[in-house]
């Protein structure tokens, strides 16, 4: 008689390969409700002036508050490097483009009067009706009408430049970029689980299960962006995320199922005793993760929030779906999973044996610790070193491909009209913008125009910064204006001067990252100790575990300052050591909190702690390294993109990933577990009040290790 199952995920497990039907329908039933609740909704966003930190959000706030009539500017380059402005063919072209702008419905106040010095430029400007934070919608007939306008002028570059239609190339293109990145991510991964499992069906079940858990997610992410707003990163996110844990759970699950059928057991024998140890693997490792994507949330940031918000739901549906669902179709499918085979890999896998090639490295490195700990270690601190030099900067305009026609178009314009394509906002809030004191202090500033509010109350007063978008002269020039000008320009006077515009927003970015990420740290770092240690019972196990994710952490920093700054004179992104910190310490602890819970498992069964770790590296080798390879893959297509930020994140991504798999789990693991023994085990004797979180309930009474009382 089959004992009663103990624990969360054995009780589901038990439960789900017993009543098939009611598990995989209604599964499929709740993803499908989700998603068209999700749908029908709409996902809520955040206005611009919800992404902004410090002072920008401020600014931005009061503009928004203001009652200023909703617009978004663009303009239209004409230039030539033969004739100038007195040409009959240059006149010709502005006048065109002039006329045929003004044509369009969307476009509003049209003017042509600004000429470059030299004037071999001129600028025809406009402003697109509605709302600017939907403006992106609205701006493709602008971008018709000036392709018209420059095949009828082709002697004279005519082209078009604001942050609706740069937003609209950059997205364009990087939907052309995903859609073939994610198709070649899921052909790759289905060729590596082909070849893990040896069957198509076998390899099929993964892919289709973080693909539901994805579409449902879309869903309660509209559901929850009803409450707090969340941004479209949220969606890339969710893809990314929900695709590598769900695969991964996957495999952990289907593999131990496999293991037990090759040993004899019966379906739903396999499925049971996978679902009480793979299934616990996955509980555990899916709230440690869950907890290092909250410390997102910290930061106050609303693009960090929405990414946040968005991993953990895509990480609880993938968690939920391995325990319910995924044991409904293995217990369907029995044997027929094994349908569909591999030529040459499908019955050598099918045994699920232990890995030989990660069995020998991990006998030679448990043969030899000192030596792989000190080599593997040395390696991995010396190509951190390099982080300790890092540079950070949030991405500008600079930070995309030269062959982007919006680029293009931008340094054009930065060149002929400094004054035009750089500038800040000072927005300026009194009771009366129009007193002589205020209006004083707004003529100090030097503005290159003014803006008042119909109430009279806001004043947003454009001052032209030096350098361009985000670069070093900009963000000096964006210092002194706030540091020194409006401070002498408003002392004594009764108003508010705070300052917005893209340097504006970069600054206070960083200022809000370089705040918030010594708490972010902090709170990931103790909540998984926390976990770790009422997990396994055990102080060493989650010290250890933090030292060897952070080495992961400190050398894709390294790499990416080696590659990045120091190879191609690119500053890291800002945005990017917080997120691959926060991201790579939450799929490092999958790893590990899967193969600590073989090894623990194997040591309450009676083995030595050596042979446990032997036993627990080598039965699980194979599957990490699938799971890695596919990560490595999904991650590396990033790399491949064309924005700078984006391949800097494909980089740390897939470089930490393949490190963590390979000189991490294989080498530093075992060996520092081989050298500390039962000392793996110690809990002081004033923490041994503390329970295990033992979620299955399978806890055994093997004592702890616990140093004997020094003699008398």
């Amino acid at each position: 008689m089959t004992p009663k199952p103990r624990g969360i995920a054995a009780r589901a497990g038990h439960w789900s390969a017993r009543h098939r039907k009611t598990a995989i329908f209604g599964w499929l039933a709740l993803m499908i409700a989700v998603a068209f609740v999700g749908s029908s909704l709409g996902q809520h966003k955040p206005t611009n002036a919800q992404t902004m930190d410090g002072e920008t959000r401020r600014a931005e706030t009061i503009l928004h508050d203001a009652g200023f009539p909703a617009k978004s500017g663009e303009m239209v380059l004409v230039q030539s490097t033969t004739v100038t402005v007195k040409d009959p063919a240059f006149k010709a072209a502005v006048t065109d483009a002039a006329r045929t702008v003004a044509g369009v419905p969307v476009a509003a106040n049209v003017t042509s009067d600004t000429v470059s010095h030299d004037g071999h430029s001129a600028l025809v400007q406009f402003d697109l009706k509605g709302d600017p934070d939907t403006a992106v919608d609205r701006v493709q007939p602008t971008l018709d009408a000036t392709a018209a306008v420059a095949k009828r002028h082709p002697v004279i570059a005519v082209e078009q430049f604001g942050d609706a239609s740069l937003t609209k190339r950059l997205d364009d293109q990087s939907a052309k970029e995903e859609s073939s990145s994610n198709l070649r991510s899921l052909v790759i991964t289905l060729v590596i689980l082909a070849l893990t499992f040896g069957a198509l069906v076998a390899a099929s079940v993964p892919v289709l299960l973080a693909l539901t858990a994805i579409i449902g997610t879309s869903g309660l992410v509209a559901l929850a962006s009803q409450i707090i707003p969340i941004s479209d990163i949220a969606l890339p996110a969710i893809l990314l995320i929900g695709l590598a844990v769900g695969i991964a759970y996957s495999l952990f699950y289907i593999r131990r199922s496999r293991e037990e059928r090759a040993k004899g057991a019966s379906n739903l024998e396999a499925v049971d005793i996978a679902a009480a140890t793979s299934g616990r693997a996955v509980l555990i490792s899916g709230l440690t993760v869950m907890t290092a994507m909250a410390g997102m949330l910290l930061t106050g940031d609303t693009t960090f929030i929405s990414m946040g918000l968005a991993t953990i739901l895509v990480i609880a549906m993938a968690m939920l779906g391995s325990l319910t669902v995924l044991p409904a179709v293995l217990a369907a499918l029995g044997d027929k999973i094994e349908k569909v085979r591999i030529p040459f890999v499908g019955r050598r896998q099918a045994q699920a044996r232990e890995s030989r090639g990660w069995g020998w490295v991990t006998d030679r490195v448990m043969r030899h610790p000192v030596i792989a700990v000190v080599v593997a270690g040395g390696a991995l601190v010396a190509l951190s070193l390099p982080a300790l030099g890092m540079h950070t900067k949030m991405p500008g305009i600079e930070s995309y491909s030269k062959d982007q026609p919006g680029v293009q178009t931008y340094l054009k314009i930065q060149k002929a009209f400094p004054a035009e394509a750089d500038y800040a906002t000072v927005v300026v809030k009194a009771a009366d913008v129009k007193a002589p004191a205020v209006q004083g202090a707004i003529a100090r500033l030097k503005p290159a125009s003014v803006d008042v509010n119909p109430r009279g109350d806001v004043a947003a007063v454009n001052v032209p910064l030096a350098g361009s978008g985000t670069d070093d002269q900009a963000m000096k020039s964006l210092a002194h204006l706030r540091g020194d000008v409006i401070p002498a320009a408003f002392n004594g006077v009764s108003a508010s001067a705070d300052v917005t515009g893209a340097a504006a927003a970069t600054a206070d970015f960083n200022a809000t990252i370089h705040s918030k990420t010594p708490i972010v740290f902090a709170f990931v770092l103790g909540l998984a100790f926390l976990l770790m240690l009422t997990t396994f019972r055990s102080i060493v196990i989650p010290i250890k575990a933090i030292v060897l994710n952070l080495l992961s952490v400190g050398a894709s920093y390294g790499l990416l300052t080696l590659v990045f700054q120091d190879g191609r004179g690119q500053a890291v992104t800002s945005w990017l050591p917080l997120f691959l910190f926060v991201i790579l310490f939450g799929l490092s602890m999958d790893y590990h909190v899967f193969i600590l819970s073989r090894v623990r498992e194997a040591w309450k069964g009676g083995m030595s702690s050596s042979e446990a770790v032997s036993h627990g590296l080598k039965t699980t080798a194979g599957t990490i390294t699938s799971a890695a390879i596919i990560m490595v893959a999904v991650f590396g297509e990033f790399a491949l993109q064309s924005g700078v930020d984006t391949k800097q994140m494909g980089v740390g991504l897939a470089f930490a990933i393949l490190l963590d798999a390979t000189v991490i789990r294989g080498v530093l693991l075992p060996a520092t577990m081989k050298l500390l023994g039962d000392w793996n085990w110690y809990l002081p004797r004033w923490l041994q009040w503390i329970t295990e979180l033992d979620v299955e309930g399978t806890s055994q009474p093997k004592p702890r290790f616990v140093p004997a009382p020094a003699a008398a």
